[in-house]
């Protein structure tokens, strides 16, 4: 089965980042043909400084590559290597109606909060079916909340079939299934954009201080807790094995303990937990020249399935 998914390269990736999306993606390489790209062309919706762009794309292939992406059963590549998407984009726009767009999620909450959006958002959505179409991609990862980008690529890709024939395969979604939860430092979901995360690779006495900072209740200490809706166990429980939550749950329960030491513990499992991807990561930090090839031999075998594609898609809507 060949699987497909991107990621931009807004920030530095953080926890939420790695357990609701990054760790399955290293799952599915084990048994699937997969494509994992850095969508640099997405970002540029909202990273508008040419080095920060580059930087956070490298780190990006840096942190993938050390969280466990093998370049020998994936293949890793960054989209704007492979051109063949962007001609793909505007054969597919051509046959996209505007209400399709109109209704998508980014655009309708831009638009409903008075903010400005360009043709690059509007469009978005096309770019997104051309990454997903052009490598014959039959399933693609995504969150519950992405569940349409793959619905609009189902009837983009229709609509484009039923005018010049069967062209495209159909790709199906799945559901990454998260089985827990990742809250950010405040409590709320973990996001860049509620600058409340906690990145994998940040310097682990930074990292440290801000675990030791995560925002709990006041209640005393020798209060009974309830670890099911406390956020800092949410977090402990995605590092402790079995035995370590159950422990951790008892003590809360029972209460006479301060959140301190929850934090603590936090710190120290976690830092345990990224050991050997740190360790990875600066390996490859150490030969860089070896990572651009990682990508530039992911692009190659990229543009060759991207390239057959497009020939496909232009002989049947007549421009070759």
């Amino acid at each position: 089965m060949r699987v497909l998914s991107g990621i931009q390269p807004t920030g530095r990736f953080h926890w939420g980042n790695y357990f609701g999306a990054i760790q399955q993606y290293i799952q599915l390489q084990e048994e699937n043909e997969s494509y994992y790209f850095i969508a640099n062309l997405h970002a540029l919706t909202t990273v508008r400084d040419q080095e920060n762009l580059r930087r956070l794309t490298l780190d990006a292939a840096l942190d993938l590559l050390a969280l466990g992406l093998d370049p020998e059963r994936a293949t890793l590549f960054v989209q704007s290597d492979v051109p063949e998407v962007s001609e793909l984009t505007w054969l597919l726009m051509t046959g996209t109606s505007m209400g399709l767009l109109e209704r998508c999620h980014a655009y309708k909450e831009k638009k409903a909060r008075g903010l400005a959006s360009d043709a690059g958002l509007f469009t978005y959505p096309v770019l997104m079916a051309s990454d997903i179409l052009a490598y014959d991609s039959e399933v693609v990862p995504v969150g519950e909340d992405q569940i349409q980008h793959i619905e609009v690529c189902r009837d983009i890709a229709g609509s484009f079939n039923h005018l010049y024939g069967e062209t495209f395969v159909l790709p199906k979604a799945k559901v990454l299934q998260s089985t827990k939860k990742v809250p950010g430092t405040d409590g709320e979901k973990m996001s860049k954009s509620y600058d409340n995360t906690l990145e994998i690779f940040e310097p682990l006495k930074a990292q440290r201080k801000k675990i030791m900072r995560i925002t709990t209740d006041s209640r005393p200490m020798e209060d009974p807790k309830d670890p099911d809706t406390d956020h800092l166990f949410q977090l402990y429980s995605l590092f402790a094995d079995d035995s370590q939550q159950e422990e951790m749950a008892a003590k809360y329960r029972q209460g006479g303990f301060g959140y301190g030491e929850v934090k603590k513990n936090l710190a120290d499992l976690s830092e345990e937990y990224f050991q050997e991807a740190r360790q990875r990561r600066e390996e490859y930090q150490k030969d860089p020249e070896r990572v651009v090839e990682i990508l530039a031999e992911g692009a190659s075998r990229a543009r060759q399935q991207a390239a057959a594609v497009l020939r496909r898609v232009q002989l049947a809507c007549g421009v070759k």
